[in-house]
């Protein structure tokens, strides 16, 4: 959809400003000319009203030409600059949430082709601990958002019982250092996010997240979620965690040579792994990120609406504008 939008925007500019040349420097001086020819003829009596007639924009043209600056402005603000996504699910909580409308940086990681994505002009890559959005590897139509773990080289492991990271930054492009990054995690405390779950088909899935202060029930359904801090080297951030659950590793991806639960990023890919990390599909489950599919990274929440997945708003949240860590 995304790609859809960025092509429609791109043709839209291209027309609409082929259209405001051709009106700028060949239609509007001919319709001149030939108002100056007529009023020649007429030994310059030539009433207003048929000037008017004669140098007058046709309705179409004089539409197109006024929407190509503001088309254009959009075109490159949006495709080389910062775009605009809403966050769609609850896979980043509690540092993103359900209903958040953020700005992405799009130069952070180069300057792309917005259609084909191909990068121009090389610019950066991520760093560990980066909120990067990025085209899901599976189907590019999809845009996810993630936290970068592991760089290219990196070994990461995670343990789904003590639900920990654990990442050996890479010595060269090929293989893992023997000294482990400095991952460190604060004691769990009650989240104020509550979980409630419904059944359908037999099956148990998620049907809501809502904030309910510690010191209230949680409703019949509900778990309340953990919450602590987790340190990649220098970045710190909170992370959510059902209590007294456990991933199951048979869906995992399990990369050939690799012991389940072990990845070894390879060149030119990144792993992602969501901060809600027992309601995020990521690179756990289906692999690495290509960095071609890297669309920036987030940085900004310029507005938030209080609503649940695939729901209407039901108020904002204005104490939640502002940067992104």
């Amino acid at each position: 959809m995304a790609n859809m939008f960025a092509l429609g925007l791109a043709i839209a500019t291209l027309l609409t400003g082929i259209i405001w040349c051709f009106e700028r420097f060949k239609w509007g001086p001919a319709r001149r000319n030939k108002a100056a020819v007529l009023e020649a003829q007429n030994g310059g009596t030539l009433d207003d009203k048929s000037l008017v007639r004669v140098v007058k924009q046709p309705g179409w043209i004089e539409t197109c030409a006024s929407i190509f600056p503001v088309l254009a402005v959009v075109f490159i603000v949006r495709s080389f600059i910062y775009e605009p996504f809403q966050i769609p699910s609850g896979s980043m909580m509690p540092t993103l949430l359900i209903g958040d409308f953020i700005l992405v940086e799009k130069f952070a990681y180069g300057i792309k082709d917005p259609i084909t994505q191909t990068t121009l002009i090389p610019t950066g890559h991520p760093k560990r601990g980066d909120v990067v959005v990025f085209k899901y590897p599976l189907d590019p139509r999809l845009d996810y958002i993630k936290r970068a773990i592991g760089l290219p080289g990196d070994r990461v492991s995670y343990d789904p019982i003590t639900k920990r990271v654990t990442v050996q930054p890479a010595c060269n492009s090929d293989q893992a250092c023997d000294k482990a990054l400095a991952v460190t995690y604060s004691d769990g405390t009650a989240s104020d996010f509550v979980q409630t779950f419904g059944r359908s088909l037999g099956t148990e899935a998620s049907s809501g997240f809502f904030q309910i202060p510690v010191t209230d029930n949680v409703p019949d359904g509900g778990v309340r979620l953990r919450e602590r801090k987790e340190t990649l080297g220098t970045v710190t951030h909170n992370i959510l965690a059902v209590p007294v659950t456990q991933d199951q590793l048979g869906m995992y991806y399990q990369q050939p040579g690799q012991p389940l639960g072990v990845w070894v990023v390879p060149p030119g890919h990144y792993f992602m792994m969501g901060d809600n990390r027992d309601n995020s599909a990521d690179s756990r489950y289906w692999g690495f990120v290509p960095e071609r599919n890297l669309v920036g990274r987030a940085t900004f929440i310029w507005m938030s609406f209080e609503k649940q997945e695939g729901q209407w708003p039901t108020g904002v949240r204005l104490s939640r504008i502002g940067g992104i860590h």
